[in-house]
């Protein structure tokens, strides 16, 4: 359960970050999806969550 909650915190952030995380390339990974659904438009970020989670671990064991 506390996984899926961050998963979906993630995917918020990524919605609203997802202009600025373009211009960096992320968001146009092959596992990142994109789809319109009731007027708007919603961003699922599985590839990029993966890449972020693995950089964020190598930055802790780092630390």
């Amino acid at each position: 359960m506390r996984w899926l909650l961050v998963f979906l915190v993630a995917c918020l952030l990524f919605n609203g970050l997802q202009h600025w995380l373009r211009k960096i390339g992320l968001g146009k990974l092959p596992g990142d999806f994109r789809f319109r659904l009731g007027g708007r438009d919603w961003y699922v970020p599985l590839a990029s969550s993966v890449v972020l989670s693995v950089l964020a671990m190598l930055i802790g064991l780092l630390v």
